[in-house]
């Protein structure tokens, strides 16, 4: 998902989806997450998301760890996970912030 598309459904409808960090390590994360998982940890991953059918966005720093974690949740038989392409990264050249809510 871009990134001006993901800052609408903050906006608008953020409750409709599941939306995690799955950047490791915690570098900081977008207003509105629901948790910040490691890329890494399906066990995790899965259980911190309601159901394979649930609306999941995934975003990490680069895209690079949110497109792997999209891929292993969508290979276990979730249907409807988006990353956010560039992530963080693309969030902030987008002149958005970041928290720090470690």
């Amino acid at each position: 998902v871009p990134v001006d598309a993901f800052a609408d459904i903050l906006a608008n409808n953020p409750e409709d989806y599941t939306i995690l960090n799955v950047h490791i390590p915690y570098d900081g994360e977008i207003e509105g997450t629901n948790a910040n998982v490691p890329y890494n940890d399906i066990e995790a991953l899965t259980a911190a998301l309601p159901d394979k059918n649930a609306p999941i966005i995934l975003y990490c720093r680069s895209g690079n760890m949110s497109e792997q974690a999209s891929r292993a949740l969508l290979e276990r038989g979730y249907t409807q996970v988006w990353d956010v392409l560039g992530g963080m990264n693309a969030w902030r050249e987008s002149g958005r912030e970041l928290i720090d809510a470690s």
